[in-house]
Formats: C-alpha cells, structure tokens, sequence
C-alpha cells in the first residue's frame, strides 16, 4: 500500500493497535522519514531502552497507572525501534520476536502445556532453570554463571551471581580471590558490598531496593535541613 495512504489511515485513526506502532515506525525510518530517526542503530538507542525501563518501573513504585501506561508505550517504542533496526538489517523481525518468547513461555510451562505436575511456586521455579540451561546448552559451571548478564546494575547482578553458585550442586567453596595493589582498596569494597547483597538475598531483600529506599531516606533528611 502507498505510504501516503497509510499515512492518512494512520492519522483519521481513533484507537491504535501495536500493527499501526510498527507501521508508524516503519515509515519514521523509510525514504523522506524522519531525519533523526533514521539515522539511528541498535547501539545510538541502547541508553533509551534502560532510560525507559526505569521510568516504567518508577510508575510501578508509585503505583500510578498514569504514568505505567505512558512509560510502557515508551518502552513498547524501544522494543519496536530496536525490531525495525534488525529487520533493515536482515537480523530478525517482530515476529521473530514474539515467537520466540511465546516458544519459551510454552516450553518453560509444562505443567500448563504438558503433563508435569508441581506442586507449588518451588517447583516451577526449579523447573524454569532446569529447562533454561536445557534449552541454552548450559553444562558447566561457567556456562551456568557466566549466564548473569553484565549489563545488570552490580548490586541485582551480586545477587543473580550468589543465587546461581548456591544452586551449583557440586561447587564447593569460593576459589580465592587475589587483587593487585591498585586494585585492592576498590577491590575490598567490593567484597564489602557483594557480601551486604548475599546477605540481603538470605533475608529475601532485594539489595537494590535497599539502597534506593535508603536513598530515598536520605534525601528527604537532608532535603529538610536549612542552609
């Protein structure tokens, strides 16, 4: 169909459908679109996607569906930009996309499914990592920890990093860990901090949570003081 023509659709349009946000995006970064737009890449986008995500979530923190609905559709936006991108790219679709997170909703469900019987939370937790590893050839130790992605912020990926070598049957203690002299100082810090998350996550304490409530508190104690 004529682009001008679907334009036009687009804009006499009451209630959109997540076809018309891809079309809409499609025509943002095609021929005479729109100069910004079309010159970005997965990588010039990367901070907007995180940027997003946060918003979203402070909607969540403050529970207002205001914002939530607003920040979502933004980070919709992200999800469809960085598709766009890699079908111009020849990299995959939205459809890919979406079939593969609906596979691995399906295959990671088997007592919904299949015929696997659980008999709580517990057990489907157990059964989404064993499927998870299955699924992503994860055999060794390295495979299983080297799966924490690095992009996390460090506080949630300490967390992820114990909760994975806890569930490592046969690891034994932590091989020791040695610093250079440039590193040592930062190095015990960090030792200091992995130590309060591994501690938080014994309590069911998400350690970045924590901080941010702490943050929080802070901020309103010192934001009362006078100059």
């Amino acid at each position: 169909m004529n682009t001008e023509v679907i334009k036009k659709e687009l804009i006499s349009k009451g209630t959109y459908t997540y076809d018309d946000l891809v079309a809409i995006m499609r025509i943002l970064r095609g021929k005479d679109g729109c100069p910004w737009d079309m010159e970005q890449t997965h990588k010039s986008i990367r901070n907007n996607l995180l940027e997003e995500a946060y918003e979203a979530v402070e909607g969540i923190d403050n529970s207002d569906p205001k914002i939530m609905r607003e920040e979502l559709g933004d980070l919709l936006l992200q999800i469809v930009f960085h598709s766009v991108i890699a079908e111009e790219n020849n990299e995959f679709t939205d459809t890919e996309v979406i079939t593969e997170i609906c596979e691995k909703l399906i295959i990671r469900h088997p007592h919904i499914f299949a015929d696997t019987q659980v008999s709580g939370t517990g057990d489907v937790l157990k059964n989404w990592d064993k499927i998870k590893y299955e699924t992503k050839g994860m055999k060794s130790a390295a495979d299983i920890m080297g799966g924490v992605s690095g992009a996390l912020p460090a506080l949630v990926r300490a967390q992820k990093l114990k909760k994975r070598s806890e569930k490592l049957k046969s690891a034994g203690g932590t091989s020791e860990i040695v610093f250079s002299e440039e590193e040592k100082a930062m190095g015990e810090i960090g030792k200091r901090l992995f130590d309060l998350a591994a501690e938080a996550r014994a309590m069911g304490i998400d350690a970045e949570e924590a901080l941010e409530l702490y943050n929080k508190a802070f901020l309103k104690a010192n934001s009362e003081k006078s100059l």
